[in-house]
Protein backbone atom coordinates (compact mmCIF):
# COMPACT_ATOMS: atom_id res chain seq x y z
CA UNK A 1 0.00 0.00 0.00
CA UNK A 2 1.35 3.82 -0.97
CA UNK A 3 1.73 6.07 1.85
CA UNK A 4 -0.92 8.22 0.28
CA UNK A 5 -3.44 5.66 0.54
CA UNK A 6 -1.85 4.60 3.87
CA UNK A 7 -2.45 8.64 4.98
CA UNK A 8 -6.16 8.66 3.63
CA UNK A 9 -6.70 5.57 5.68
CA UNK A 10 -5.39 7.32 8.56
CA UNK A 11 -7.40 10.11 7.87
CA UNK A 12 -10.99 8.57 7.23
CA UNK A 13 -10.39 6.41 10.08
CA UNK A 14 -9.61 9.09 12.60
CA UNK A 15 -12.02 9.85 15.66
CA UNK A 16 -13.24 12.22 16.48
CA UNK A 17 -11.60 14.18 13.41
CA UNK A 18 -8.91 15.14 11.72
CA UNK A 19 -7.16 18.39 11.70
CA UNK A 20 -6.01 20.38 8.82
CA UNK A 21 -4.46 23.85 9.91
CA UNK A 22 -1.73 26.36 9.82
CA UNK A 23 -1.52 30.08 9.00
CA UNK A 24 -3.16 31.02 5.45
CA UNK A 25 -0.01 31.91 3.34
CA UNK A 26 4.02 31.22 4.29
CA UNK A 27 5.17 34.45 5.35
CA UNK A 28 8.70 33.65 5.99
CA UNK A 29 10.36 30.05 6.82
CA UNK A 30 11.07 31.08 10.47
CA UNK A 31 7.62 31.98 10.55
CA UNK A 32 5.65 28.71 9.56
CA UNK A 33 7.94 26.14 11.20
CA UNK A 34 7.16 28.26 14.30
CA UNK A 35 3.40 27.84 13.64
CA UNK A 36 3.79 23.91 12.74
CA UNK A 37 5.94 23.45 15.90
CA UNK A 38 2.84 25.05 17.82
CA UNK A 39 0.14 23.72 16.16
CA UNK A 40 1.52 19.99 16.55
CA UNK A 41 2.69 20.47 19.89
CA UNK A 42 -1.87 20.88 20.65
CA UNK A 43 -2.65 18.53 18.33
CA UNK A 44 -0.52 15.55 19.77
CA UNK A 45 -1.69 16.38 23.36
CA UNK A 46 -5.55 16.22 21.90
CA UNK A 47 -4.98 12.93 19.61
CA UNK A 48 -5.81 14.70 16.43
CA UNK A 49 -4.23 13.36 13.47
CA UNK A 50 -2.81 17.12 11.89
CA UNK A 51 -2.08 17.96 8.39
CA UNK A 52 0.23 21.49 8.59
CA UNK A 53 -1.79 23.78 5.94
CA UNK A 54 0.02 26.63 4.33
CA UNK A 55 0.00 28.09 0.61
CA UNK A 56 2.92 29.18 -1.30
CA UNK A 57 1.10 31.31 -4.06
CA UNK A 58 -2.42 33.32 -3.24
CA UNK A 59 -3.80 33.29 -6.62
CA UNK A 60 -7.01 34.67 -6.27
CA UNK A 61 -6.69 37.80 -4.07
CA UNK A 62 -9.30 40.72 -4.24
CA UNK A 63 -6.18 43.12 -5.23
CA UNK A 64 -3.31 43.19 -7.10
CA UNK A 65 -1.87 44.76 -4.61
CA UNK A 66 -2.23 41.72 -1.99
CA UNK A 67 0.64 39.61 -0.82
CA UNK A 68 1.32 36.33 -2.47
CA UNK A 69 3.41 34.96 -0.81
CA UNK A 70 6.98 33.18 -2.00
CA UNK A 71 5.82 31.60 -4.88
CA UNK A 72 6.02 27.76 -5.93
CA UNK A 73 9.58 26.91 -5.94
CA UNK A 74 10.48 29.05 -2.93
CA UNK A 75 7.41 28.01 -1.08
CA UNK A 76 8.51 24.31 -1.97
CA UNK A 77 11.53 24.31 -0.39
CA UNK A 78 9.90 25.81 2.98
CA UNK A 79 6.87 23.11 3.20
CA UNK A 80 9.58 20.26 2.93
CA UNK A 81 11.74 21.74 5.53
CA UNK A 82 8.59 21.99 7.52
CA UNK A 83 7.97 18.59 6.70
CA UNK A 84 10.96 16.63 7.85
CA UNK A 85 11.79 19.12 10.57
CA UNK A 86 8.31 18.29 12.66
CA UNK A 87 7.51 14.99 10.53
CA UNK A 88 4.18 15.94 9.83
CA UNK A 89 2.25 15.78 6.59
CA UNK A 90 1.41 18.75 4.17
CA UNK A 91 -1.53 20.27 2.58
CA UNK A 92 -1.27 23.17 0.29
CA UNK A 93 -2.73 24.60 -2.98
CA UNK A 94 -2.53 24.83 -6.60
CA UNK A 95 -4.36 26.45 -9.01
CA UNK A 96 -2.98 25.76 -12.57
CA UNK A 97 -2.50 21.85 -13.67
CA UNK A 98 1.28 22.71 -14.71
CA UNK A 99 2.13 23.38 -10.59
CA UNK A 100 0.67 19.86 -9.45
CA UNK A 101 3.90 17.08 -10.68
CA UNK A 102 6.11 19.61 -8.31
CA UNK A 103 3.85 19.86 -5.70
CA UNK A 104 2.63 16.62 -5.74
CA UNK A 105 6.56 15.69 -4.93
CA UNK A 106 6.17 17.81 -1.44
CA UNK A 107 2.06 18.07 -0.41
CA UNK A 108 0.87 14.93 0.91
CA UNK A 109 -3.28 16.41 0.09
CA UNK A 110 -3.39 18.94 -3.04
CA UNK A 111 -6.39 21.00 -2.21
CA UNK A 112 -8.38 22.60 -5.04
CA UNK A 113 -9.76 25.98 -4.29
CA UNK A 114 -13.38 27.02 -3.93
CA UNK A 115 -13.53 28.37 -7.38
CA UNK A 116 -12.27 26.15 -9.73
CA UNK A 117 -13.65 23.07 -8.07
CA UNK A 118 -15.47 22.58 -11.59
CA UNK A 119 -12.01 22.47 -13.40
CA UNK A 120 -11.69 18.92 -15.07
CA UNK A 121 -8.07 19.16 -16.17
CA UNK A 122 -6.94 20.58 -13.13
CA UNK A 123 -8.55 17.99 -11.13
CA UNK A 124 -7.36 14.77 -13.31
CA UNK A 125 -3.56 16.46 -12.80
CA UNK A 126 -3.82 16.50 -9.47
CA UNK A 127 -5.38 13.40 -9.25
CA UNK A 128 -2.36 11.70 -11.08
CA UNK A 129 -0.06 12.72 -8.68
CA UNK A 130 -1.37 10.19 -6.26
CA UNK A 131 -1.52 12.54 -4.05
CA UNK A 132 -4.61 12.81 -1.43
CA UNK A 133 -6.75 15.29 -3.48
CA UNK A 134 -9.47 17.95 -0.54
CA UNK A 135 -11.59 19.74 -3.13
CA UNK A 136 -13.36 22.99 -1.73
CA UNK A 137 -16.90 23.28 -3.04
CA UNK A 138 -17.57 25.92 -4.70
CA UNK A 139 -19.07 29.51 -3.12
CA UNK A 140 -21.53 29.04 -5.95
CA UNK A 141 -22.20 25.66 -5.88
CA UNK A 142 -24.59 23.30 -4.76
CA UNK A 143 -23.58 20.19 -2.84
CA UNK A 144 -24.48 17.70 -5.43
CA UNK A 145 -21.67 19.11 -7.36
CA UNK A 146 -19.29 17.86 -5.19
CA UNK A 147 -20.18 14.10 -6.25
CA UNK A 148 -19.07 14.90 -9.93
CA UNK A 149 -15.74 16.30 -8.59
CA UNK A 150 -15.17 13.75 -6.65
CA UNK A 151 -15.60 11.89 -9.39
CA UNK A 152 -13.44 13.56 -11.82
CA UNK A 153 -10.86 11.98 -9.23
CA UNK A 154 -11.29 8.89 -9.38
CA UNK A 155 -12.00 8.39 -12.80
CA UNK A 156 -8.34 9.76 -13.46
CA UNK A 157 -7.51 6.35 -11.50
CA UNK A 158 -7.33 8.49 -7.78
CA UNK A 159 -9.48 7.04 -5.34
CA UNK A 160 -7.87 9.30 -2.53
CA UNK A 161 -10.69 12.37 -2.19
CA UNK A 162 -12.13 14.17 -0.04
CA UNK A 163 -14.64 17.14 -0.34
CA UNK A 164 -14.60 20.33 1.73
CA UNK A 165 -17.45 22.99 2.77
CA UNK A 166 -16.53 26.63 2.87
CA UNK A 167 -19.62 28.71 2.85
CA UNK A 168 -22.20 29.76 0.18
CA UNK A 169 -22.61 33.07 -1.58
CA UNK A 170 -25.32 35.00 0.24
CA UNK A 171 -25.92 38.29 -1.54
CA UNK A 172 -22.68 40.12 -2.66
CA UNK A 173 -20.30 40.00 0.49
CA UNK A 174 -21.39 37.32 2.41
CA UNK A 175 -21.45 33.79 2.78
CA UNK A 176 -23.81 31.38 4.84
CA UNK A 177 -23.00 28.06 5.92
CA UNK A 178 -25.49 25.65 5.34
CA UNK A 179 -25.60 22.35 7.78
CA UNK A 180 -27.20 20.39 5.57
CA UNK A 181 -24.92 20.92 3.48
CA UNK A 182 -22.44 18.46 5.58
CA UNK A 183 -24.93 16.04 5.03
CA UNK A 184 -25.63 16.02 1.57
CA UNK A 185 -21.45 16.07 0.79
CA UNK A 186 -21.35 12.37 2.00
CA UNK A 187 -23.02 11.75 -0.99
CA UNK A 188 -19.59 11.99 -2.53
CA UNK A 189 -18.97 8.85 -0.82
CA UNK A 190 -15.69 10.43 0.79
CA UNK A 191 -14.12 11.99 3.88
CA UNK A 192 -16.19 15.78 4.47
CA UNK A 193 -14.10 18.48 5.65
CA UNK A 194 -15.79 21.77 7.09
CA UNK A 195 -13.56 25.28 6.39
CA UNK A 196 -14.40 26.92 9.40
CA UNK A 197 -12.20 30.36 9.00
CA UNK A 198 -12.84 30.77 5.65
CA UNK A 199 -16.85 30.15 5.63
CA UNK A 200 -16.95 33.55 7.81
CA UNK A 201 -15.15 35.82 4.91
CA UNK A 202 -17.19 38.83 4.08
CA UNK A 203 -15.47 38.63 0.28
CA UNK A 204 -14.41 42.41 -1.14
CA UNK A 205 -16.62 43.38 2.07
CA UNK A 206 -14.20 45.17 3.65
CA UNK A 207 -13.73 49.46 2.02
CA UNK A 208 -10.08 50.30 2.11
CA UNK A 209 -8.03 53.54 2.89
CA UNK A 210 -7.84 55.51 -0.63
CA UNK A 211 -10.39 53.07 -2.43
CA UNK A 212 -10.22 49.71 -3.18
CA UNK A 213 -11.81 46.89 -1.36
CA UNK A 214 -10.55 43.63 0.52
CA UNK A 215 -12.18 40.20 2.43
CA UNK A 216 -13.59 41.05 5.81
CA UNK A 217 -14.26 38.27 7.95
CA UNK A 218 -16.73 37.49 11.06
CA UNK A 219 -13.65 35.61 13.37
CA UNK A 220 -16.02 35.94 16.46
CA UNK A 221 -18.66 33.20 14.45
CA UNK A 222 -15.72 30.76 14.16
CA UNK A 223 -16.37 28.69 17.14
CA UNK A 224 -20.21 28.62 16.28
CA UNK A 225 -19.54 27.35 12.63
CA UNK A 226 -16.74 24.71 13.95
CA UNK A 227 -19.47 23.72 16.64
CA UNK A 228 -22.19 22.99 14.21
CA UNK A 229 -19.51 20.97 12.01
CA UNK A 230 -18.36 18.53 14.85
CA UNK A 231 -21.88 17.89 15.97
CA UNK A 232 -22.88 17.20 12.45
CA UNK A 233 -20.21 14.75 12.28
CA UNK A 234 -17.44 16.02 9.77
CA UNK A 235 -14.65 13.95 9.51
CA UNK A 236 -12.11 16.71 9.03
CA UNK A 237 -11.80 20.08 10.31
CA UNK A 238 -9.67 22.83 8.27
CA UNK A 239 -8.74 26.02 10.08
CA UNK A 240 -6.33 28.63 9.30
CA UNK A 241 -4.33 29.94 12.46
CA UNK A 242 -1.70 32.72 13.11
CA UNK A 243 0.11 34.16 16.07
CA UNK A 244 -0.50 38.01 14.91
CA UNK A 245 -4.09 37.60 13.24
CA UNK A 246 -4.25 41.41 13.33
CA UNK A 247 -0.79 42.00 11.19
CA UNK A 248 -1.18 38.96 9.07
CA UNK A 249 -0.85 39.78 4.92
CA UNK A 250 -3.53 37.97 4.17
CA UNK A 251 -7.02 36.93 5.21
CA UNK A 252 -6.13 38.47 9.06
CA UNK A 253 -9.70 38.80 9.69
CA UNK A 254 -10.60 34.78 9.63
CA UNK A 255 -7.64 33.53 11.08
CA UNK A 256 -8.00 32.00 14.45
CA UNK A 257 -5.73 32.55 17.14
CA UNK A 258 -2.82 30.80 17.98
CA UNK A 259 -3.44 31.37 21.48
CA UNK A 260 -7.34 29.88 21.55
CA UNK A 261 -6.22 27.34 19.49
CA UNK A 262 -6.51 24.37 22.08
CA UNK A 263 -9.49 26.25 23.87
CA UNK A 264 -11.36 25.55 20.88
CA UNK A 265 -9.94 22.07 19.78
CA UNK A 266 -10.84 20.90 23.31
CA UNK A 267 -14.41 21.95 23.35
CA UNK A 268 -14.80 20.53 20.04
CA UNK A 269 -13.05 17.30 20.93
CA UNK A 270 -15.68 17.18 23.97
CA UNK A 271 -19.00 18.19 21.48
CA UNK A 272 -17.94 14.98 19.09
CA UNK A 273 -17.44 12.90 22.29
CA UNK A 274 -21.26 12.92 22.80
CA UNK A 275 -22.81 13.84 19.33
CA UNK A 276 -23.92 10.80 16.99
CA UNK A 277 -23.46 12.98 13.85
CA UNK A 278 -21.60 10.80 12.01
CA UNK A 279 -24.45 7.84 12.25
CA UNK A 280 -27.87 8.25 10.38
CA UNK A 281 -30.69 8.18 12.70
CA UNK A 282 -33.43 5.91 11.56
CA UNK A 283 -36.92 7.15 11.19
CA UNK A 284 -40.30 4.75 11.44
CA UNK A 285 -42.69 6.29 9.81
CA UNK A 286 -45.34 3.17 10.78
CA UNK A 287 -48.27 4.57 13.10
CA UNK A 288 -47.27 5.11 16.70
CA UNK A 289 -49.50 3.08 18.64
CA UNK A 290 -49.31 3.39 22.74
Amino acid sequence: MDSSTILYNQLQAAEPFFLLAGPNVIESEEHVLHMASRIKSISTKLGLPLVFKSSFDKANRTSSKSFRGPGMIEGLKILEKVKITHDIPIVTDVHESIQCEAVGRVADIIQIPAFLCRQTDLLVAAAKTGKIINIKKGQFCAPSVMENSAQKVRLAGNSNVMVCERGTMFGYNDLIVDPRNFEWMREANCPVVADITHSLQQPAGKKLDGGGVASGGLRELIPCIARTAVAVGVDGIFMEVHDDPLNAPVDGPTQWPLRHLEELLEELVAIAGVSKGKKSMKIDLTPFRD
